[in-house]
Formats: C-alpha cells, sequence, structure tokens
C-alpha cells in the first residue's frame, strides 16, 4: 500500500508495472488527490499485510481491518483520482476501510484499489510505449545500493549525525558488492533471469526524514544529500527502473550490467 510501511520480501514476481502487489492500494482525499507520507507521516505505523488475497491492516490502538480487493467489473464504485499528473479510475475499497483510515487519520479520507493496472502509464519522457506503473510515485521500480547507503552513513557521521537506514528510501529492489553510487552510470541492468532499464535518477523527499516505526520527522538525510548529492535540481539517492518483461527475482540473485551510460 502507498505510503503504509514498507514490506520485506525474499522473492516476487516481477509485473510490467511493479513487484507483484505492490502499491495497488492508496489513500486519497475527498478531491480524489494521493495521499503520502509527505502530508502524513503517520502513515509510517500502519502495518499491511495479505491473506487470502485480502489486504490486512493494523496500527497500535486501532482493531486489525481485512479489505478484499475490489474490482470495477463487480459494479462498485469507481474513482477518478490523481496521483501527481496522471489521473486514473480505481475501484474503491468500501465505507469500513474508509471510516478505519479516516479515524486514524482524523481526516476524511477513501482507500482505493488499482484493480487495472495498466491503466496509468509512465511519463513517456524516460519510458516507452506501453511502459505502465501502479500508485508508485512514477515509475514501476526503485533501486538502492548497499554502499551508496554505507557512504551516506559516513557522511553524516562526518557531520555529527547519525546514519539512517535503508527502510527510509522505500526501494523495491536493494542491491550489494558494487562502489559507492556505482548505480549513477548503470542504464541497464540484469537480476537473476529479468533485465531492467535504468530510466532515472530518483530525487528524494521529506519522506527520507521520517521513521519508519515511529512516524517521527527528522531533517535527515536531506541536508546532507543538498550538500553532497545535488545532481541537476534533484537530491538524489537510487534509480527508478522498467523492467524489461515479467519474471521473478530472489534475494541472492547476481547483478549483471548489461549496460553503463553513454555506451551505444
Amino acid at each position: 500500500m502507498k505510503a503504509a510501511r514498507g514490506i520485506g520480501l525474499l522473492s516476487s514476481l516481477v509485473e510490467r508495472w511493479g513487484l507483484a502487489g505492490d502499491r495497488r492500494w492508496l489513500l486519497v482525499d475527498k478531491a480524489g488527490r494521493f495521499i503520502s507520507q509527505r502530508e502524513e507521516p503517520a502513515m509510517a505505523r500502519v502495518t499491511v499485510g495479505h491473506a487470502d488475497q485480502a489486504l490486512t491492516v493494523s496500527a497500535a490502538g486501532y482493531p486489525e481491518l481485512s479489505v478484499p480487493p475490489p474490482s470495477g467489473g463487480d459494479g462498485c464504485e469507481m474513482l477518478d483520482v490523481t496521483v501527481w499528473r496522471s489521473r486514473v479510475m480505481a475501484a474503491a475499497a468500501g465505507p469500513a476501510a474508509d471510516a478505519w483510515f479516516s479515524e486514524f487519520l482524523g481526516r476524511r479520507v477513501r482507500l482505493v484499489y488499482l484493480d487495472d493496472p495498466t491503466r496509468r502509464a509512465v511519463n513517456p519522457e524516460f519510458g516507452n510505449v506501453g511502459d505502465v506503473v501502479s500508485f508508485a510515485d512514477g515509475y514501476p521500480l526503485l533501486l538502492t545500493s548497499t554502499t551508496s547507503l554505507g557512504a551516506l552513513g559516513d557522511w553524516l557521521i562526518e557531520d555529527g549525525d547519525q546514519p539512517v537506514p535503508m527502510s527510509r528510501f522505500r526501494p523495491s529492489v536493494v542491491v550489494a558488492g558494487s562502489g559507492p553510487w556505482a548505480e549513477d552510470g548503470w542504464r541497464r541492468i540484469r537480476i537473476g533471469a529479468v533485465s531492467f532499464r535504468v530510466v532515472k535518477p530518483c530525487g528524494r523527499c521529506m519522506v527520507t526524514t521520517i521513521d519508519q516505526v515511529t512516524g517521527e520527522v527528522g531533517k535527515q538525510p536531506l541536508t546532507i544529500l543538498g550538500r553532497r548529492r545535488l545532481i541537476g535540481n534533484d537530491l538524489v539517492f537510487g534509480q527508478n527502473m522498467i523492467p524489461e518483461a515479467p519474471g521473478t527475482i530472489c534475494v541472492g540473485d547476481p547483478v549483471q550490467i548489461l549496460e553503463h551510460a553513454g555506451q551505444d
């Protein structure tokens, strides 16, 4: 679920629009505009899972909620929702889910489900015709590197701050073994048997300053990224990716660099 606490996986099917099930659920306000941790940091305290295909939701002090996936084909209510500049139709999850999240956030919100994940196209400036994405900010997957996180942590320690965990960056895929910031130069990679186009650096926002357990907001790592990783107009950590074909990836899969920047 977009904005809720992340889930660690040992393996996942990669679909055209991202990891299977990733960011198919979304909260929207009364105007249909998406809600994220940028405006509601408390969403980091919401734990989600799946049981019998239903979404399960829990948070300290609130009863667990189970929400079956609605389908536009079942005659359920469809809502016109907005994620950044994208407008897409999504299926309303129903009054029980709306009530749970409205009470949790103290404002009127609605939960929706992207029953058809082929409805939303990737930004054509960086994608190809037919590239689609779920309710992720812009691209199907986000790759980060443990060595880059280590370098960032060293900078933070030098400044008298504490390193931040990878969960702050909410990645889909984490790789290890390359040099710090090596991912900046990748253009195509293969993870296991699945190949990806590396299409755009990920510009970071205040969500990286939110503790992904408590929802508390700090100042780092944006301050240090502003000094050390300002690339163009973005504070960069990680790379956005688009899969070239479906397949399954697993923890421990080898990563092969197929094409570097500037390579013909």
